[in-house]
């Protein structure tokens, strides 16, 4: 009897155990990870150097997408030269890799204003990345760490931008199923705006010109100046809203469209 009772005991304490163990592998777009490309380190080197000497309103983060601004001086200039921003874009990476560079930045040295996220397209697009919906669980870890940072950030995030020529490409359709995973991760996050410029990239039937993306992946000029000026209203009822962070924020026009911009931050 006392052998029946301890191995119900057993029994007991084993399925316990195996019901506490993960029934899926730990995402790895959650795990900061760093880099050791020589190029990379001396980025983050540079981007905490910056960071360090203040004066930073505006945080732009991503991967080479955002990281190819550096190779249109003009046009950065032109559009986010007066908000005092730093580039935290780096090429090859993914949300894991952001995750690990917010870490070692001191984001204390600073009191960004406003900052504008698009990242994950690397995170489908390499061997050892990860699923959609784990690249935009990534991004959502990327929001909130800044939201634990600084609570009255706001915080813009783009929807992952097309990429393949036709719509029915392998990483269009994989880029498009982190954009529909966006909306429900980030929906109940304040001063958090989910903002779609996507189609402003396509031609009516879905292509995407050479012209605007010439390997159909990044912005060409012509791609980064659209990219500008469809991002430009967000940035600054993003400044607005944070200036009058008591008050309600005012609707702006969107310049792409002419319509009205709703409620850009709740």
């Amino acid at each position: 009897m006392h052998v029946t009772l301890f191995c119900r005991l057993f029994a007991g304490i084993l399925i316990g155990l195996l019901l506490a163990t993960p029934l899926q592998a730990q995402n790895k777009a959650l795990d900061p990870v760093d880099r050791k490309d020589d190029w990379w380190v001396k980025r983050q080197a540079a981007n905490v150097e910056k960071m360090e000497q203040g004066d930073i309103d505006l945080l732009l983060i991503g991967d080479s997408i955002t990281h190819g601004w550096d190779n249109q001086k003009e046009l950065y200039e032109k559009f986010f030269g007066k908000y005092r921003g730093i580039n935290l874009g780096f090429s090859g990476d993914q949300t894991a890799h952001v995750l690990w560079r917010l870490d070692h930045l001191p984001l204390d040295k600073i009191s960004p204003k406003a900052a504008m996220i698009m990242i994950g397209t690397n995170n489908v697009g390499h061997r050892e990345g990860t699923t959609p919906k784990e690249a935009a669980e990534g991004t959502a870890a990327i929001v909130r760490k800044l939201r634990t940072q600084y609570p009255r950030l706001q915080i813009i995030v783009l929807k992952v931008f097309p990429r393949d020529e036709k719509p029915d490409g392998e990483y269009r359709k994989k880029v498009n199923e982190i954009n529909a995973a966006l909306p429900a991760l980030l929906n109940r996050m304040p001063n958090v705006y989910l903002a779609d410029i996507n189609a402003g990239f396509l031609d009516k039937d879905g292509t995407l010109p050479k012209e605007i993306m010439g390997d159909f992946l990044h912005p060409g000029k012509e791609g980064y100046e659209y990219w500008g000026n469809a991002v430009s209203p967000y940035i600054q009822a993003a400044f607005q809203r944070y200036d009058r962070q008591n008050r309600r924020a005012l609707p702006l026009r969107n310049m792409q469209s002419g319509t009205r911009l709703r409620a850009l931050f709740r």
